[in-house]
């Protein structure tokens, strides 16, 4: 049984957390003009960076909700107000596609990005990923946290990488599932669990984890963060300016140095 995020001792407290660090849900209160991004939870840093950039060259305001993809898709789904959708996969932008509620001429594949196995920062924990790796040796009778395999892409794609390696069967029974990319990183910089599996760019941006090593490409779907304006868009003229301006050249500087890999031909 894969062991909910909610149920380990002290992570309640980490979840408060989580939630603070990351933008207010969809669905909250969004600015009155401006353009509103529902953007994967990976993406907090880097987007909040280009918003800034972004503002200081139009005068624009961006509205930020940060969550996993899949339950801002289920929000755009409902009629939670938004002008731009960026999912971490594919999966949720073909999702609400097929529910007509994109411009699919604004579709772009934009970013590329690698899943790591982390530790917090001071564990002696080293490791090589390959087929059959001790990974539930590695845990030591602790849970390894990762966005909820299910339903959340970096969750899905560290599964996905976890069969194709051999082991996941071994594992499965110590998973800490949380709601986002970002509430699984936050559990083993707090020491709350001693392994995870977030996104590189994820590892990136906070000194409390180490990258113990990367997962083979090989071994999962290639992570693809595609982006679209949605078709009840109430500011679909900003939103596809902020989605051009999201393939320009600075954008793309600012990507590459967070550790993304830039996908869209740069503007």
């Amino acid at each position: 049984m894969l062991v909910s995020f909610r149920s380990l001792r002290g992570l309640a407290k980490a979840a408060i957390v989580a939630a603070a660090i990351l933008a207010q849900p969809a669905g909250s209160v969004f600015a009155d003009d401006g353009v509103t991004v529902f953007a994967a939870a990976s993406l907090k840093d880097v987007l909040g960076e280009i918003s800034t950039a972004w503002k200081a060259e139009t005068g624009k305001e961006t509205t930020l909700s940060f969550a996993g993809s899949s339950a801002l898709a289920k929000q755009i789904e409902e009629g939670a107000p938004a002008d731009l959708f960026i999912s971490a996969d594919l999966k949720w932008m073909d999702h609400i596609a097929k529910a007509d509620l994109i411009r699919t001429d604004s579709r772009v594949n934009l970013l590329g990005n690698r899943i790591v196995l982390v530790a917090p920062k001071d564990a002696a924990t080293t490791a090589t990923i390959a087929d059959g790796f001790p990974l539930a040796d590695l845990l030591a009778g602790g849970h390894l946290a990762m966005a909820n395999t299910d339903s959340v892409p970096a969750g899905t794609y560290g599964k996905a990488a976890l069969q194709t390696l051999g082991v996941w069967d071994s594992v499965k029974d110590h998973v800490a599932q949380a709601e986002n990319v970002r509430a699984a990183l936050l559990l083993v910089s707090r020491g709350e669990a001693p392994l995870g599996i977030v996104y590189e760019t994820d590892a990136r941006a906070d000194v409390g984890v180490k990258v113990v090593d990367r997962f083979p490409e090989s071994s999962h779907p290639a992570i693809v963060y595609p982006a679209a304006v949605l078709k009840e868009a109430k500011n679909a003229d900003d939103a596809a300016a902020f989605l051009a301006y999201l393939q320009g050249a600075k954008a793309h500087a600012i990507f590459t140095a967070a550790g993304f890999t830039v996908l869209a031909k740069t503007n």
